[in-house]
């Protein structure tokens, strides 16, 4: 199954841009009434037969479309503090659109070691994912934020909070306290932890605390597991 993303696909015919029709005639050696899928990441999912293979725009016609393929029952907001080395947070965007995450904010922090973030490069990183991983779901990539300015983000469901400030008494562990079907959001700190004061912060805000476990783990790995945990109580 070969799949292409087109966000502004508009059925019954269209033509893929120039990177892609390479992609698709150059690389995959695919020629006239060969068939490939073509989503719009935001569920459309489209069973297309190739009318010319032409390498700088190769034409299609949609055969079937299947709405809302293989939609996600709960919505999942990852705020993750991008690392120092930014390959690692790539690694990070890269498996949770593979596991299933609906928004990513990279969040800027007090002891935030990275503080800018290239877009572009970033969403290259979510699209190949997407077609990769056979999505029809393309999750949005938010700029850099402030944590301050994402408390004031409007958000339909549960909050949380992972931090290691063991001083703060107890924190649920994730998976024992969400539900299939509910909308989260998670918050993880750079390689520093959030300061105590962004933490009263956001627990001021409706925030819960919580840990991922007794292992301590580097954001990005935190990150994915957190994606997968609320993956995993969704599948139950």
């Amino acid at each position: 199954m070969q799949l292409f993303y087109a966000p502004d696909m508009v059925p019954p015919e269209y033509t893929l841009d120039e990177e892609e029709s390479k992609h698709c005639v150059r690389v995959l050696r695919m020629g006239a009434g060969d068939r490939l899928y073509i989503t719009d990441g935001r569920g459309e999912m489209h069973l297309c037969e190739i009318t010319d293979a032409n390498p700088k725009r190769c034409a299609v016609r949609v055969i079937s479309t299947e709405h809302e393929f293989e939609r996600m029952p709960y919505r999942l907001v990852m705020a993750v503090a991008p690392t120092k080395n930014i390959e690692r947070f790539e690694w990070f965007v890269e498996k949770a659109t593979e596991v299933g995450v609906s928004e990513i904010i990279p969040l800027e922090c007090a002891h935030s070691e990275r503080r800018t973030i290239k877009r572009e490069r970033e969403e290259k990183v979510v699209t190949a994912a997407v077609k990769q991983s056979l999505k029809a779901y393309h999750p949005r990539l938010h700029d850099m934020t402030p944590l301050r300015e994402l408390l004031d983000m409007p958000f339909d469901g549960r909050k949380f909070i992972a931090h290691c400030d063991k001083a703060r008494g107890e924190r649920k562990y994730l998976p024992k306290v969400i539900a299939p079907g509910e909308n989260v959001m998670v918050l993880i700190g750079p390689e520093g932890d959030f300061s105590p004061e962004e933490i009263t912060a956001t627990v001021e805000r409706g925030f819960e605390e919580i840990t991922l476990g007794h292992q301590r783990l580097r954001t990005e790995t935190a990150a994915v597991v957190a994606t997968v945990m609320v993956a995993t109580v969704n599948e139950q």
